[in-house]
């Protein structure tokens, strides 16, 4: 029987293309460049799967062009990239890779914080440049984490997982604002306690945000939410870029009407808000959260898996919709 045709849009690890190469006729991005817009178009028209990495957006155009297009495996826990109205329409499968990340990100999210409450980028550049002469008592003096208050919006896997860090490890005292708030027995696992959003913008030492990026939840964070945070306080974003107006939180920050910011994900990435990079009270990494050898390689044979088990016949393993015409 022939194999079904599939395209993997970015390079991967050469295991899980001889994975996928035993179940498919593939087409891979060797040359890892950013097929977009027509190319990507152009490559899907004769394709019934495809294996993306969040940047490839996949929209009604894009289906309209691709009729024999099935199933798109995002190798991401977010799916932002898919118009899922589009493609529940149109009956194609899209999935995501869910838990095999949580715990390496939610390790990088408190990095983050640990690196923008402590200044460390900052006094980093400022040892390279060779201004360290002497020490003064205030010499990049923080914020303590330790026994502060952790604000998290968006209380999924990986928000449990940051409260689990700074309740057990730092004696921190945790609040919260979701959607719905959790069983009680996960608030006492993650010593964590509900809260409104104002509530915790106003209080919290440390905001972290880990929601997933809908329009509901575009600008989360504006000029209005600063605003209410503490002229002390830092706010962290592993979430998805669009959740925070980083031209407000631009502004905030140089006229330090909060302390600092640690950044992971922006409006517009790869391009960052130039007011951003111009300051020095904002730590700034490349979208890389989730980047583990392990926890990589584990997302690519996640995705792999649905697209196998997709075409098995089994189901996706990990949907993030129900197309019409399953």
């Amino acid at each position: 029987m022939q194999k079904p045709s599939i395209l993997v849009a970015r390079a991967v690890f050469p295991e899980v293309l001889d994975k996928l190469a035993q179940h498919f006729t593939v087409e891979s991005n060797t040359e890892d460049r950013d097929w977009a817009g027509d190319e990507l178009v152009q490559r899907l028209k004769d394709k019934a799967g495809a294996l993306t990495t969040g940047g490839q957006r996949i929209d009604a155009p894009l289906l309209a062009a691709c009729p024999q297009l099935r199933i798109v495996a995002n190798m991401a826990v977010g799916y932002n990239n898919f118009d899922l109205d589009a493609m529940t329409a149109a009956g194609v499968q899209g999935t995501n890779t869910p838990d095999v990340l949580t715990e390496t990100t939610a390790d990088f999210g408190f990095a983050l914080l640990m690196a923008t409450a402590r200044r460390i980028t900052e006094s980093e550049h400022f040892l390279r440049a060779g201004l360290w002469t002497q020490w003064r008592y205030d010499m990049f003096a923080g914020a303590e984490v330790h026994g502060s208050r952790l604000g998290i919006i968006g209380m999924g896997r990986i928000g449990q997982g940051i409260a689990r860090r700074g309740a057990h490890g730092f004696g921190m005292e945790v609040v919260y604002h979701n959607r719905s708030r959790l069983a009680p027995q996960l608030e006492v696992e993650c010593k964590a306690r509900y809260v409104t959003k104002e509530e915790l913008l106003r209080t919290a030492d440390h905001v972290v945000l880990v929601l997933p990026y809908t329009a509901e939840s575009h600008h989360t964070i504006g000029a209005p939410e600063l605003a209410l945070m503490k002229p002390t306080a830092t706010l962290i974003n592993i979430a998805r870029g669009g959740i925070v107006d980083d031209t407000a939180l631009a502004l905030a920050l140089r006229e330090r009407r909060i302390a600092a910011a640690g950044l992971d994900v922006f409006e517009g990435e790869p391009q960052v808000h130039p007011g951003l990079l111009e300051l020095p009270n904002v730590v700034l990494t490349p979208h890389i959260a989730s980047a583990t050898v392990g926890t990589r390689l584990a997302m690519a044979h996640l995705a792999a898996d649905n697209l196998i088990a997709f075409f098995d016949g089994c189901g996706p393993l990990t949907p993030v919709n129900r197309p019409r015409s399953e």
